[in-house]
Formats: C-alpha cells, structure tokens, sequence
C-alpha cells in the first residue's frame, strides 16, 4: 500500500521502519518541525531513505484546513493514513471496551489501580481516539509499574507490532470496525502540577497509585519543611523494611513520615507503608529519599582515567543531543539546555553503546540532570554501586608507620558494618608487644544465618547475578586498584595484627592479593562451556552444549599465617565466577579481613556479595558447613579441622568443598648442587614469613658429602638475621602471630632435643615483650622422631642427611608422610631432577628455587594435605558447576 506516515517520535520512526520492512511504500512523511534546531527522529530516519518530509506547524486554522497542506498531502497519492501517536493506554474490563480516554490515560489507568491494561489502534476520526476499534492488546499492570515501565515493557514494543498488524489487516481487507461504546468509560483530564497534590486521608495503596500516577510528569507533591516537595519511584514493597529513621513531618498526613536507608515511608489513613525512592526540591534538585536531610553532603566519587574517557564520550553524546550548546560544561543542565522526553531516550541508548550495554533507567536522566551529577551516577552505576546511600563505618584509629590507620571493628553483613548479635565482642592482640590493638565483634550463630541470607538474596535477585561477566570483572580490577591506593596502610595492618614483616606484607601479603584479583578479573569473560557431538536422535537432530555457572552461596574460611593473601587466593576465584561469599577470617586477625571490606565498598561491589564475620571456628565456622544455603566451603587451615568440615558439608547438604590443609612438605639438596643458593632458598623455605608458612619446607634432606658444609653456612646466615618490630625496614624476622602459638614451638623444641636431635641454635623465646621466637636448627633428625613427623608452623629448621647417591632412598623417606602439599629438590643434574619431581607424592614441587609461588600457577596438596586448588584457572572450578543442555531439532 501507499502510506502516509503522519506522527514523530522514536516510536513513529519504528512503525515508520517496520511498515518499509513489510513491504509498503511510505510516499510521505508528516512530523513536527525541528525544536531547539534538532529535527525529530521519525523526519531523520524518512529523509535518510529519501522519502519526503514535511513538517508543518498546523494543518488547520479557526477550524478549517489550510489549502496548501491539504494540497501536499493529495500530492502524494497515499491510500492510507498511518498516525503512530501511542498516546492512548486504555484498560478494559472487557478486551473492546476502552476505559480512560484522552492523553492522560496511562497515568488515570495507575492512579486508579486497575490490574490490566492495553491499547487501541482506532480508525481515526474528528478526535482521533473516538473513532471504531481496529485493534486492541492487553497487559497486566504489576503494583509497581509506572508510566516509563509501562512504555518500556508493553507499549513501545507491542505498540510497534500492533500499528504493523493493523496496517497488515487493513491491506488483506479483514479489519474490524467495532464502534466505541460510551459505557463505562472515563475522561479525566491532562495532570497538571496545581492538581497532582497528594491527599493524604486515604489508604497507603491509593497514595502509592497518586504518585506512580503522576511519575514522572507533572509528579505527585506536598508541602513539607517550608517547601513544595515531589516524589517518584514509589513501592509498596516494604517487608522486612525498618522504620528506624529521622522523621519528616508532612501536613494533612496520617503520621510522620521517616526518612531511612531505604529510603521516605510514608503511612496511609491504614497504617500501611509505602516507601519513596526519590524525592525533588522546589528549585528543581533530585536527590534520593534516604539523603534528604543530608542535603549534598556526599562527596564526589574520584573517577579513574578510564573513566575520565568515558566522561569525555559521554560529553560528546550530549552535544550531538543539545546542539544549541555551544559547550557542554559540569554545570550544563540537560532538560534547561531544551532537551525533550525523546532525547532521553536517545541518551539512555547512547550510553548504552557507549558502556558495553549498561542499563540505564529514563528515571536516571531525571534524577541526575546536570553533566556532572549525570557523570556521577553513570560511574556509580558502572562500579555496580545499586545504592546511593553511604555506609557508616566505626573505626579504630591508631597512628602507626607514619599513618593514620582507620580500622573497620565490626561485622560486615549486607554491605553494612554492624554489631555481633548480643553486642559481643573480643581482644585483637598485636603480637610484637602482647597489647590489645582493638575489640572486634564476635560472631554468634544467628549472624551467620543473616549474612548467609544477604549472600543469598544478592546471588539470586542483586545485581551482581544480572551484570554481564566482562562488567563483574571490571569491578574485580576496580577493587584491585583500590587495594593498591591502600597497600601501604593494608601491610600496616598486617604487621599489626599478624606481626608480618612490614616490607614482607607490602610485597607478597598484600601485593600478592591485588596480583591475585587482578588476574581473576581477567578470567571473568573466559568461563565458558563446549559444544558436544552426541549420538543423533535420527531423523532429528541433537545438540548438546555445557555451561559453567556459579555455585551460589560460598564459605571460605581462613587461616592466620596470611590473612589477607589466603582471603584474595579465595576470594577472588570465587567472585570471578560469580558467586557471593560469607568470609569467617582467622579469630586471632581479623582486621585485614574487615579493611578489605571496606575497600569492597569503595570499589563498587554490590552489597551482601562480600561479608566477613570474625569468630570462632567451633561457631562461625561449624555454621558454615552446616548451613543448608551454603553451596560450597573453602578451607584452609589444619588437616584434623578440615576433615571435621568435610564431614559436616557432607551430612549437611553435600556441599562442595575443598581442603588446603597440613604439611611437612621435604626438600631434598643433592651434593651437585649450587650449594650458595641451595642455602639462600633453604633458608627462606624454612623462615620465610616467620615459618608461619603452608608450603615451609618441614624437613631438609641433604646428601652426605655437603651436611656439613650446608649446617655451617646455615648458621651464619642464621646469625645474620635481625629479629625485632616488624614495621622496622631492616627487621627479617617478626613475631610469632599469636602466644598460643609460640607456646607450641617451645613445646616441639622441647621435645625434638628430648628425643636426642641435635639443636644447633635457637630453640627458645626471644627474651623480650611479645611472641617472638629464636630462629632454630636441629639437626640428627631421625626418621622416627616426633619433630620429622609433625608440621611445626614456625622458623624451625629440620635437618636430617642421606647416603651419597641414594637417590630412591631418600624418596622412600621424603614419601612417608601422610601430607604432600610441596616439595623441592636442588640439583644441577637436569635428569635427576625431572626423576625425583615424578616421583614426589606432592602437590607443589620446586626445582632449584622454593616458595615460587604465583597467581597463574595452580596450588593445593595430595593426600591428607587436601584437595582441590587456589590460583590459576583450575581455581575456578571449585567455585563452578557444569549443565549440560541437549536440544533436539
């Protein structure tokens, strides 16, 4: 058919576009004129294809038609008329019975509460929308809906389709005309600002539909505090909501209403609650309902260089958008500067090409109207941020290493630092004086179940299950570099809480966790699945296809020794796949654990992804791995507490888990080797990180003709280490991490010299205040004896020799250990070395180096020293599931 196409907007584009598509030819297009020197999108895209435009400001006057328009219309020859207007949303107690007529009836349908809606396509007549029916749709109107949701989801796209259709019908000669009849139906007028005021003396439901009605234009107001204020985004959604807040007293209410995190409840003539997300000044300024009485006191967010660019593109889209401005500055106001409705639409677009498809709400651009408050929140946005409203933190503050240290105390749940249950709490106690740095809240059970249920509910309706893999992991590398601007006070905390040599911290504790998380970012868009030939089910066919999804709520438990590394190994894989996790830290270092929270929070990560809840393990930890929503339990720590743990997810819900546990991990030194590095590597293999080391290596075997040689060189190097405070730069050796501990290496070296092992030096406490312990060496350490045996977790040397070229004897005895989380061998000969790596029982082995550790190369023992691995990819499958999916064409 000829077609004239006779309306604007991006929707008359869209039909206009569609009807091409089907085949008809558009012989003329008739739209507004250009507003503000922008020309409307139907226009653009008509002259584009060459198809005449006009645009003429009126088509009658005093009544009558103007000749020369009707002259350019009858030029063309159209054989049909096609107005895509879609501004009517007409309910229906029957499908051809429209309700609300006129241009307001979207928002009567809302104000009114009706449960189902629809539109009509009419035969157009004198008014246009009380012409016969040709067809209509119907849709249900869900208790939060609003205008823009209701155009989002059903009008625009289903309007699009229906104009088709009814074009469609009218071209096959089957098109209704079904006259309008009068019953029933309603006329309500235009909304206007005078008359959208809110009577409060009716039920909480009827306010909720005012303002929904009224959203976004002309918006429902009231007079409070001295002044006209409007609110949107309206919900009656309150369960579980708290009413603990400020109060803001509005005339004519019911009650009070209470301005809180959420947001502004406000109470019906009912009691019932209905919460505002968005409240708008007098002068014009939006701001969210729970800032209200903050005003603008948050500060700016510091945008990273990346960010920056996007600013400047973002910059670029406004000027094509306003091009009477001449420049677009942080002041710039989008809707004063003559932008429409329409161009909101094109700016929520563009940004979303912009930023790899981010989903912006039409009700953004209204609540951020100026260039750099628009800025502000598509950057919020982009970091994942879901919530405006800050976090309070409580801080310890302490002055230490030339910083001002601000310590997080308390548990994180939610995105929220709160007290424990109970308001318990217990002594943090740095370890390189004995004092007391700060009390920290003590999780109890019942803490555990809320930060399981705000991990759960952030997995399964938050938005980190909605974003895309590549923007979850531009937030993991977000967090890395805010854990780098943090580095040094997070080594500080280490050294604090953990007595980690400060320069030790700075490099492998806290260097090692940013390399960590940024290297799982990398893998966020790489989990993938396969495509997989099966046997065809003949005559059809089959496919058959695997994905990798997260698991769901994850568990990680960690030990003491790096309390910030182990959490990062973890942590970091876990994210990456996409999960949420509840963190229990070790008890005697929690501080790391709570500032990595925080830094959480700066870098955007959504709220109840991450919580850390410092404990105990027989409470916090046992939950856990009791818990029926926890999916998967990570570990480290002791191979007896892991096997208890395995135990428990296994009777619990059959969890996924795995277990880095225990280790007397043997190092084997060849007499061919380079014996210089031999003793360097030897050394930090044993007094690396104060012995307080997984991978230590728990027994030295070294050939016959170089024992000596090696245990004199040993003890001078020995000799040479400086033990003292940690956050001194030339201290190599710090505090043990806790008394208890020390208290066991007295005991093991009590014990060693008691079985008639040769302690060469150390073997005692140092003689001042903390828990710091002599470097130590035994050697004569027979295969028998408790010391060759057991794992002592500190800066304790075991030194026992083998026969010259016995090469599958010293094997023999380096296997007969129930652990096999590392190894290391030290042999110029290349053969030697490759046989002796085959054939330890080990996890790890290092050839000619030790505690080479890196965030690629996967990590995790044999045997009772665990299973399962950190780092590398093969992290990521323990926090993964595989299903399979089999279609059949």
């Amino acid at each position: 058919m000829k077609i004239a196409v006779i309306g604007q907007s991006l929707f008359g584009q869209e039909v206009y576009c569609q009807l091409r598509k089907e085949g008809h030819e558009v012989v003329g297009v008739f739209t507004i004129p250009d507003k503000d020197g922008k020309a409307d999108p139907l226009g653009l895209e008509a002259e584009k294809d060459g198809v005449p435009v006009f645009k003429f400001p009126r088509w009658r006057a005093r009544g009558q038609a103007l000749p020369e328009v009707v002259a350019k219309y009858q030029a063309l020859g159209a054989e049909l008329n096609v107005l895509p207007f879609c501004s009517q949303f007409i309910p229906m107690e029957v499908i051809n019975a429209p309700r609300h007529r006129g241009a307001s009836a979207i928002n009567w349908t809302l104000i009114h509460g009706d449960k189902k809606g629809g539109f009509t396509i009419f035969w157009a007549d004198d008014g246009l929308d009380t012409g016969d029916l040709l067809l209509q749709k119907e849709c249900e109107v869900l208790p939060d809906d609003t205008v823009s949701t209701l155009y989002n989801r059903f009008l625009f796209p289903e309007g699009i389709k229906g104009m088709v259709q009814a074009v469609r019908l009218i071209a096959e000669g089957t098109a209704p005309r079904c006259p309008q009849s009068e019953e029933g139906a309603t006329y309500e007028g235009i909304q206007k600002k005078e008359t959208a005021k809110i009577n409060w003396d009716q039920p909480a439901e009827a306010i909720h539909n005012w303002i929904r009605g009224n959203d976004k234009v002309p918006g429902a107001w009231t007079e409070a505090c001295g002044q006209k204020l409007t609110f949107f985004n309206s919900t009656l959604n309150t369960s579980g909501l708290s009413t603990q807040g400020e109060a803001l007293p509005i005339p004519g209410a019911h009650r009070p209403g209470v301005v809180t995190k959420a947001g502004l409840i406000l109470f019906g003539n009912d009691d019932r609650m209905l919460l505002v997300k968005n409240i708008q000044l007098e002068d014009g300024k939006m701001m969210p309902a729970s800032q209200f009485f903050k005003g603008s006191a948050s500060s700016d967010l510091e945008l990273t260089e990346a960010e920056l660019a996007t600013a400047e593109a973002v910059r670029s889209s406004w000027m094509r958008i306003l091009p009477n401005v001449p420049e677009v500055e942080d002041s710039t106001d989008f809707f004063k500067s003559g932008a429409a409705s329409v161009d909101v639409v094109r700016l929520v677009e563009e940004v979303k090409e912009l930023c790899d498809g981010l989903e912006l709400e039409n009700e953004d651009v209204y609540m951020a109207t100026t260039f750099r408050g628009f800025i502000q929140l598509l950057v919020r946005k982009l970091r994942g941020e879901d919530d405006e409203s800050e976090c309070v933190i409580n801080y310890v503050e302490k002055a230490v290493n030339k910083l001002t240290l601000q310590m997080p105390y308390q548990l994180f749940i939610g995105g929220e630092f709160v007290d424990a249950e109970g308001s318990k709490t217990y002594n943090t106690i740095n370890p390189t004086d004995g004092s007391v740095i700060c009390q920290v809240s003590l999780a109890q059970v019942s803490d555990v179940d809320k930060a399981v249920a705000a991990a759960k509910e952030a997995f399964e309706n938050g938005l980190w299950g909605k974003i895309n893999a590549r923007d979850r992991g531009r937030l993991l590398y977000r967090l890395a570099d805010v854990m780098e601007q943090h580095q040094e006070e997070l080594a500080t905390i280490e050294a604090l809480d953990a007595g980690a040599v400060y320069t030790l911290a700075l490099k492998t504790h806290v260097g090692m966790s940013i390399q960590t998380f940024r290297y799982f970012a990398g893998w966020c868009d790489k989990i993938q699945g396969a495509t997989i030939p099966i046997n065809q089910a003949r005559p059809n066919r089959n496919l058959t296809l695997t994905k990798k999804e997260p698991v769901g709520v994850c568990g990680i438990v960690i030990p003491w020794n790096y309390p910030l590394m182990m959490l990062s190994w973890k942590t970091a894989a876990c994210l990456a796949a996409g999960n949420t996790v509840v963190i229990k830290p070790a008890q005697v270092t929690p501080l790391t654990a709570l500032k990595f929270a925080e830094l959480t929070l700066k870098a955007g990560i959504p709220k109840g992804v991450v919580n850390i809840l410092p404990g105990s393990g027989s409470l916090v930890g046992q939950r856990l791995s009791d818990h029926p929503d926890v999916r998967k339990i990570g570990f480290t720590g002791s191979t007896e507490v892991g096997k208890h743990i395995m135990k428990s997810c296994a009777l619990s819900n059959v969890k996924k888990v795995s277990l880095e546990l225990g280790g007397k991990s043997p190092l084997i030194i060849f007499a061919d080797c380079d014996l210089n590095k031999a003793v360097q590597m030897g050394m930090s293999s044993v007094f690396f990180n104060k012995g307080e080391n997984c991978i230590a290596a728990g027994r030295l075997f070294v050939e016959e003709s170089i024992h000596n040689q090696f245990v004199q060189k040993v003890v001078e190097e020995v000799e040479k280490m400086k033990i003292g405070n940690p956050l001194e730069r030339d201290t190599n050796h710090g505090p043990q991490n806790h008394e208890a501990h020390l208290r066991k290496l007295v005991e093991y070296c009590q014990r060693g010299v008691k079985e008639g092992a040769t302690l060469v030096c150390g073997g005692n406490q140092v003689p001042r205040p903390g828990f710091f312990f002599q470097p130590t060496v035994f050697t004569d350490v027979e295969d028998h004896m408790y010391i060759a045996k057991e794992e002592s977790f500190g800066p304790i040397m075991i030194i026992s020799r083998f026969a010259d070229g016995d090469v599958d004897a010293v094997l023999s005895r380096a296997n007969a250990t129930e652990f096999g989380l590392a190894s290391g061998v030290f042999t110029r000969d290349i053969n030697k070395a490759l046989y002796v790596s085959d054939k330890l029982q080990a996890g790890t082995v290092f050839i000619n180096t030790y505690n080479k550790t890196d965030v690629a190369a996967p990590f995790g023992g044999f045997k009772q020293s665990g299973f399962g691995k950190d780092l590398g990819e093969a992290a990521l499958n323990e926090y993964l599931r595989i299903k399979t999916v089999t279609f059949e064409y």
